[in-house]
């Protein structure tokens, strides 16, 4: 082996040691030793094994789970329907067991309660439904609904017809991102003004409380970003921060800035030749290093009084300056 070829290998082990470094001083050992009792039931086996003569078992054990103004002949037509059976053996392929995910929901729930102690768990179910990419799943007060039929990777023949952005987010990587940003939507406060800032703080809070909730994700994971749109957005961080201060775009009450920057799309919208090349919704990424800034610059903020300061109040005292 020659010499240079073992400084490029030592610099390598070194830069892996160096990352794994900093992402392990993210964790939490107080949230981690939390002991809790998370309840989660895979009611899509539970459907996927009943027949018509089960369903007022099913009704009586599960009534949240079934409306009243739905008819039993709509449930017992969905047991019965071969579209159903076909996406519950696919989601049973998938996930034959939910053990590595449950772990996940299990740490993201210690770090939910422990910087939320007045947090109720909810009861976790999971579904097989109708792949409806909008409704991965549903957190309330005391529900948690997860439709694995959403999670079962990019290349699925269920997402064959969905545009490539749209299928690479039908992944189970993104499961615990999803359950994150579900939470912190219920926790700060939506009140915005049509300012672009506005949105990309917003998001910046989203992402940011999602640092505290799942430090054992990748930051990647979190963005809903490959590595290589991560690592754009980081190259090229200073640019799009100039592109946005001398287009005047900061606080532009323009519309169109949210499916430019902020939406859900194969990419960003700077209107010049490397729009293909760039990562999608850089307005939530740029929100979020804001968001980090204030922090940095203001350490003794408290969680509760970050989610409901405004935006403007945030920027200013951030000083952000890639």
């Amino acid at each position: 082996m020659s010499l240079n070829m073992r400084f490029r290998l030592i610099l390598l082990s070194l830069c892996c040691f160096m990352a794994s470094c900093d992402h392990n001083s993210k964790l939490n050992s107080e949230a981690e030793d939390l002991s809790i009792d998370l309840e989660l039931i895979r009611f899509d086996q539970e459907f996927a094994q009943a027949s018509a003569m089960d369903l007022p078992r099913l009704k009586n054990n599960f009534p949240r789970l079934f409306p009243e103004q739905v008819p039993d002949s709509l449930w017992i037509s969905k047991m019965q329907s071969d579209l159903q059976k076909e996406i519950h053996a696919e989601v049973n392929q998938a996930f034959p067991n939910f053990d590595k995910e449950k772990e996940d929901l299990e740490r993201f729930f210690k770090y939910a309660k422990y910087y939320f102690p007045s947090y109720k768990l909810p009861k976790v179910y999971t579904l097989a439904e109708e792949v409806n990419y909008r409704n991965k799943l549903v957190l309330t007060e005391d529900l948690l609904l997860i439709s694995l039929d959403n999670y079962l990777g990019q290349d699925h023949k269920f997402y064959g017809g969905f545009a490539d952005y749209i299928a690479f987010q039908q992944d189970k990587r993104f499961l615990l991102s999803d359950v994150a940003e579900a939470f912190a939507k219920q926790h700060i406060d939506e009140k915005r003004s049509r300012k672009f800032m506005s949105e990309m703080i917003y998001y910046g809070k989203i992402l940011y409380l999602k640092d505290l909730l799942i430090p054992f994700k990748s930051d990647a994971a979190k963005l809903y970003y490959s590595e290589d749109q991560l690592q754009w957005a980081e190259e090229n961080e200073t640019q799009i921060w100039s592109f946005f201060v001398e287009r005047n775009l900061i606080y532009s009450t323009d519309s169109t800035l949210e499916d430019r920057f902020i939406n859900l799309a194969p990419y960003s919208k700077f209107y010049l030749e490397l729009d293909n090349e760039s990562s999608p919704r850089i307005g939530q990424y740029i929100g979020w290093q804001i968001v980090k800034a204030f922090m940095n610059k203001n350490p003794n903020t408290s969680i509760k009084d970050l989610l409901n300061m405004e935006s403007d109040a945030i920027f200013k005292k951030s000083n952000y300056k890639p």
